[in-house]
């Protein structure tokens, strides 16, 4: 499953609680363009719609850029708002989480999988200042940490 895209920024600002796998309904140099990489997910997020009494989620502000080899595209806007392609059962159930306080819909990556674009995306809840700073003196330590048993067994 190679990764076409992937949301540096979604673990650094948020806790990733559970994660879920959604297609994409796109257009056809949507596809192309995604395949190519012409993907940005910075600052999108999933929000949910209700059209008569149907509720939808939809993926909001994530970029894709034209297919440099489509022509001339009228009227085409890369930062539409994207329906994700999910059961009744999957929608209700994710409703009622981000429902609760404090929780949100982030995506995380876009890849292929046996030929169609797929997305991933994780209930998260925010970060404080606190928490990003404690996260890199995590990470900090475990790289010397690396380092130090590299040195050791060479």
């Amino acid at each position: 499953m190679p990764i076409l895209a992937k949301n540096k920024r979604a673990s650094f600002d948020y806790h990733l609680l559970e994660k879920y796998e959604a297609g994409l309904m796109l257009l056809g140099h949507e596809v192309k363009a995604v395949k190519d990489g012409q993907v940005n997910l910075s600052g999108a997020y999933i929000a949910w719609k209700t059209n008569n009494n149907k509720s939808e989620l939809y993926l909001v502000k994530a970029q894709i850029s034209p297919y440099r080899l489509a022509g001339k595209l009228d009227d085409y806007n890369p930062k539409r708002d994207r329906k994700l392609l999910l059961n009744k059962n999957e929608i209700s159930h994710l409703i009622g989480k981000t429902q609760q306080t404090g929780l949100t819909l982030i995506p995380v990556k876009i890849y292929t999988k046996r030929g169609l674009i797929k997305l991933e995306f994780a209930l998260a809840k925010g970060k404080k200042k606190y928490d990003k700073r404690e996260d890199l003196k995590r990470k900090e330590i475990e790289r010397q940490t690396r380092t130090l048993t590299k040195r050791i067994y060479r």
